[in-house]
């Protein structure tokens, strides 16, 4: 086993491994950016080294600034964690002609199944049956045209590189390809490096279930089991369960079955995770992830096996040392994703800031995976899941409770965070029943009336203020929230901010356009001079590796623009003037 090992990555996931690293007494390095110089991943850590710089370009995806510290730390090998470098194949193969160990699959399977066409192609030869599409990169709006007439509308663009739900745009009709296909191309290559994107037919209502497999050096292939990943918005996960609910035993043991043989045929050594869209009974391979998966733990709690344990044997060269009769699953776990987003009316809009007060859940069958604490600082500049909520129990319902009250236990104030969402969808007949689909979050449930959980002294849409006021009522102790209406204006010069629902955007009284988040303008779509019509696009803010389009709230001619593209603006800025 490894004496010690460099931790590519931050916030939650960097914690996640640090932690098995303690226990196997395995020192841990971290590093960090110069906006994570004080972060809860650098204070666990044995020790920490700067990456100077705040983009991930300058930092976590800095290759030759990760090795220089790989060898001047004395770590034997590096764990990329998920996200930034993990499906990498050319840093696990200058880790390795560095002298150092990557704790993952071998760069040549990372290469293969890295690429999402490749991999489709490897699954035919596996047979194991892809979801219907082209491929080819596209790289011309005509060929989503063609694609889209052919099979039907709508059509999913997807990244070839990377994962996670980053790259994919799903078109609706012929006349919006361009403006998507330069869109997944933009998200491509911001969050993996690279902007191939290729073609595939976009499932009416499938469920997204996905297959955890270990692999070692000695040709063994295990399949431990599945997790139903379907409560998605923006196509990224909120909610993943084990096992799938409704979910016939012969298709999850023919759907295992396909996953061990892709395996086996890539020569997978380390965990991995090969995902699937079912519906209607037939199941189609969707693509694999060669690295640890953000919903791990569900697996963990229902199997009685640490993963990232697991990565450090098989990756230190010893077998797994136990045979696919030896897998067992007990109970039902669910995962929730708290994000700093504010789910508000479904829109689910980043909301970067700092973190004023945390407390997390505990109790009997409850575990809390975060990367932050109370003072610590969300950038935009990185993902914003803030803490991972889990629910072990012994069946579905009972653990479906049991991650409710783990919510309501969680509070975490100065962002606004997924939380109120979650307990919507959890709350939703179709999670109850187990029939939902990838979809029903965004197109089937109601969450115009979700309100984000706000700290006091915040503002809402509407510019009023969240007071709470505790009283003693003939001896019992009584506390109100109450939403005070503004009597000033929003910041200096702005009259009261108004949001449409439908409409990323903040509009004041003399027509001036506010973006609602920090984030950068990467595409501004609009001239002086120019005619809208309201719910047009303006522009275009990235924020937390989100593309947010900012719509006109009303008609108007667009008499002043005050931003450009590449410009990072904060929550309010005014974006543009109409008239």
């Amino acid at each position: 086993m490894f004496r010690r090992i460099l931790i590519a990555n931050r916030g939650e996931i960097a914690l996640r491994v640090i932690r098995t690293c303690r226990d196997l007494d395995i020192e841990a390095v971290a590093v960090y950016s110069d906006l994570d110089a004080n972060s809860l991943h650098v204070r666990a850590a044995d020790e920490a080294y700067a990456l100077p710089g705040s983009t991930a370009a300058e930092t976590y995806l800095n290759v030759e600034s990760l090795i220089a510290i790989m060898q001047r730390s004395g770590a034997e090998a590096v764990h990329p964690g998920y996200g930034f470098l993990s499906e990498n194949a050319e840093f696990a193969r200058t880790v390795i002609d560095a002298g150092g160990v990557f704790i993952g699959p071998k760069p040549e399977t990372i290469e293969l199944m890295g690429s999402k066409l490749a991999a489709r192609e490897a699954a035919d030869r596996a047979g194991v049956v892809g979801v219907p599409g082209r491929n080819e990169v596209v790289t011309e709006a005509e060929e989503v045209v063609e694609f889209g007439s052919l099979v039907g509308w709508p059509v999913a663009i997807k990244a070839s590189y990377g994962g996670g739900g980053r790259g994919m745009k799903v078109v609706e009709r012929a006349e919006d390809a361009a403006d998507a296909l330069a869109a997944a191309k933009r998200e491509a290559l911001g969050s993996f490096g690279r902007d191939e994107v290729y073609l595939e037919r976009y499932l009416a209502r499938p469920r997204h279930i996905e297959m955890q497999i270990l692999g070692d050096s000695f040709g063994d292939v295990l399949w431990l089991g599945e997790r139903d990943c379907s409560s998605q918005r923006r196509h990224q996960k909120l909610i993943e369960e084990t096992p799938a609910a409704n979910f016939p035993a012969e298709v999850r043991e023919a759907m295992g079955d396909a996953a061990v043989r892709l395996g086996r045929a890539c020569g997978y050594e380390s965990t991995g995770t090969v995902e699937f869209l079912y519906e209607n009974g037939s199941f189609y391979f969707l693509e694999m992830n060669t690295r640890l998966q953000v919903e791990h733990p569900v697996t963990e709690l229902v199997t009685g096996l640490d993963l990232v344990a697991l990565q450090l044997r098989v990756a230190s060269g010893e077998p797994i040392g136990f045979g696919q009769s030896d897998v067992s699953t007990n109970g039902h776990a669910i995962e929730c994703r708290v994000n700093a987003e504010d789910p508000a009316r479904g829109r689910f809009l980043p909301s970067p800031g700092t973190i004023t007060s945390m407390r997390l859940a505990g109790g009997y069958g409850v575990r809390t995976d975060a990367g932050y604490e109370a003072g610590d600082t969300i950038s935009p500049n990185y993902d914003n899941l803030v803490a991972k909520v889990i629910a072990w129990a012994p069946d579905r319902e009972t653990s479906r409770r049991r991650i409710l009250r783990a919510l309501d236990e969680t509070v975490i104030e100065g962002v606004a965070t997924t939380i109120p969402a979650l307990e919507a969808i959890l709350n939703s007949d179709a999670f109850i029943a187990g029939h939902h689909s990838t979809n029903f979050v965004e197109n089937e449930l109601d969450l115009s009336g979700i309100v984000a959980s706000t700290p006091d002294g915040t503002r809402d849409a509407s510019g009023r203020t969240l007071t709470t006021v505790t009283a003693d009522v003939e001896g019992r102790r009584l506390s109100v929230r109450l939403w005070l209406e503004a009597t000033a204006p929003v910041g200096p010069g702005h009259s009261r901010a108004r949001r449409r629902p439908g409409a990323e955007v903040a509009e004041t009284s003399d027509g001036m356009i506010a973006v609602p988040m920090q984030g950068t303008i990467v595409q501004m779509l609009i001239e002086v001079g120019d005619t809208v019509a309201a719910g047009d696009v303006l522009c275009v803010l990235e924020a937390m590796k989100m593309e947010n389009p900012i719509r006109a709230p009303k008609d108007g001619t667009v008499s002043e623009i005050r931003a450009r593209v590449g410009d990072t603006l904060g929550g309010g800025d005014i974006v543009a003037v109409l008239t």
